[in-house]
């Protein structure tokens, strides 16, 4: 019936590590086990994912929020030179509030590099890394990943690198933080969930949750 039809199912392509963890950098202590999230900008988590297009790949690194599940940064590249997560950091540094911070990462050489660190200690953001091998510290920025492949790309099937460019950036600015509701958020999108986080904070909010990690 499928063949009389003209379609086919979707195949699993094989799996391409954004990782090199093979590096003489400092490896620093993971710092979220068990830890209890309770406010907007207490923990980001960032990570790399990589988006096929027709001869190659573009990478996408991107840092979210956890407690709003907002994306904060993120930056576009068609390699995984340590630019592309500096660039996404800084982008999160000019829009947020860096006090009392935790980010945490994988221990590619992407966030273990001296430029890297040395923005993260110069606006005093605490430090945190994964163990090798342990993906779950990660879950909220693979949900994201996951969201977004099955929402737009795998819809789109992009071609070029301007296809990338051109839709990526709508899809993360126009529908996941602004109109993409979350179950965790009482069925808010992240931008709205931190408008009313931020208008009832004078008040008890009757939103608090907290987020065991």
């Amino acid at each position: 019936m499928m063949r009389d039809m003209g379609i086919q199912g979707r195949i699993k392509r094989k799996y391409i590590s954004t990782t090199n963890s093979r590096h003489h950098n400092r490896v620093y202590p993971n710092l979220i086990t068990k830890l209890k999230v309770i406010r907007i900008d207490q923990l980001w988590c960032s990570d790399i994912t990589y988006i096929r297009i027709l001869n190659s790949f573009v990478y996408l690194a991107a840092i979210i929020d956890v407690y709003s599940r907002k994306i904060v940064g993120y930056a576009l590249g068609k390699t995984l030179c340590p630019e592309l997560t500096i660039t996404a950091l800084k982008m999160a540094i000019a829009t947020r509030k860096t006090n009392n911070l935790i980010h945490h990462s994988d221990q590619g050489i992407q966030y273990t590099c001296k430029e890297y660190i040395n923005i993260l200690k110069a606006h005093h953001i605490k430090i945190s890394m994964s163990a090798k091998g342990n993906p779950y510290d990660s879950a909220f920025a693979e949900s994201f990943f996951k969201t977004l492949k099955q929402e737009e790309v795998y819809l789109w099937e992009y071609e070029t690198f301007s296809d990338v460019i051109e839709r990526i950036p709508y899809f993360i600015e126009g529908v996941y933080n602004k109109k993409r509701l979350h179950s965790s958020l009482g069925y808010r999108p992240p931008e709205e969930y931190e408008r009313l986080l931020v208008k009832n904070d004078s008040q008890e909010c009757i939103m608090a949750k907290t987020i065991n990690v």
